[in-house]
Order: structure tokens, then C-alpha cells, then sequence
């Protein structure tokens, strides 16, 4: 894509009462729709980004999976106040407005923003995603961490798509209007 028209996306599972972990962090709820074969669009979804966002405590989570870094293909930032430089796998960052407007201002394909809660709420406030796509889990932990917390403004959403899936998983696709 030409500077300018990279999408910042979010691809983004969720409860159907709203939360993407439990209060510790645990997400091992999510295998309730695993099936065989069935990644729910994401290899697609990944051919169309060439870099990642994601905030510290969702890279240490992945971290801690004890598995292979999925991203390495790809150009991998981490959000963190706390962490500087880089390590094998992300570059760090503190500053996700000169970031985004770095990225957005120069040639690739779209931009995924895998989490977390408070990243993504974050950018809710300051207009920073162009779309989001959640996967609604038929799950309900009943508490946790909420996708989204306090945005303290409205967003207006235009659906693109919508798949239901025999898993019972429901994938919606929106815009986020101001981004039309």
C-alpha cells in the first residue's frame, strides 16, 4: 500500500460478556471453539499486515506460551513505558502516536494491532484504529479484563461483515466511521 493508506486494525477475540482474559490473565477459555482446520479467517488476516502493535503485558503473555514467536515474519512493536530497545523478536516503543504516524506515513500493507485492553482503549480514545474485527466466543466468564473499559467518547461503527461459524463463534467486521 502507498504511505498514507495503511489501515491500523484490530483482530481481537472476546467473551460474549466482553472480556479477552480472565482476571489473571488466562485465556484458555478461548479453546471452547477450537476445531481442527478452523483458524477463523486469521492466516488469511495476516497476509494483509506486514506489522504488529501490541502493549507489554499481551507480549509477555505470548511469551509465556513457551512456543515459537508467531510473529517473526513480520515487523513487531511493543507498547511499554517500562521497557526500552529491542529483543530478539519487538522493537519497544513509549510513544504510539509517533509511531502510528511513522508507520501510516510510509509504503507496506496494513498495520494488526493484537492487544491489549488497555493499548486498544488507549487508541479508542485518540482515534487511532481504522477497524476492528472481534470474534465473539460463545463463552461467558462472567469477569476479567474487559475488551473495552472507560473510552469516555462515542464511536460510530459501520459493519463490513459478519461470519457465524458451526463453532458457535460469531466474527464481526466494523469500521470505525470516523475513519470512512
Amino acid at each position: 500500500m502507498q504511505p498514507g493508506n495503511r489501515k491500523v486494525i484490530l483482530y481481537i477475540a472476546m467473551s460474549l460478556d466482553g472480556y479477552i482474559a480472565r482476571p489473571d490473565g488466562d485465556i484458555s477459555w478461548l479453546s471452547v471453539v477450537e476445531q481442527e482446520g478452523e483458524d477463523y479467517g486469521y492466516k488469511s488476516f495476516t497476509e494483509t499486515v506486514d506489522t504488529v502493535i501490541m502493549g507489554r503485558k499481551t507480549y509477555e503473555k505470548i511469551l509465556s506460551f513457551g512456543i515459537e514467536f508467531p510473529h517473526k515474519d513480520k515487523k513487531v512493536y511493543v507498547i511499554s513505558r517500562s521497557r526500552k530497545g529491542s529483543d530478539g523478536n519487538v522493537e519497544f516503543s513509549d510513544n504510539v502516536d509517533a509511531l502510528l504516524s511513522n508507520l501510516k506515513n510510509t509504503q507496506g500493507k496494513n498495520i494488526y494491532l493484537d492487544g491489549g485492553a488497555e493499548l486498544v482503549n488507549d487508541m479508542m480514545q485518540r482515534d487511532l484504529l481504522d477497524e476492528m474485527i472481534i470474534s465473539v466466543i460463545p463463552f461467558m466468564p462472567g469477569n476479567g479484563i474487559r475488551l473495552f473499559q472507560e473510552i469516555n467518547k462515542e464511536h460510530k461503527l459501520r459493519l463490513m461483515d459478519s461470519q457465524l461459524f458451526s463453532s458457535g463463534l460469531v466474527q464481526l467486521h466494523y469500521l470505525l466511521e470516523s475513519h470512512a
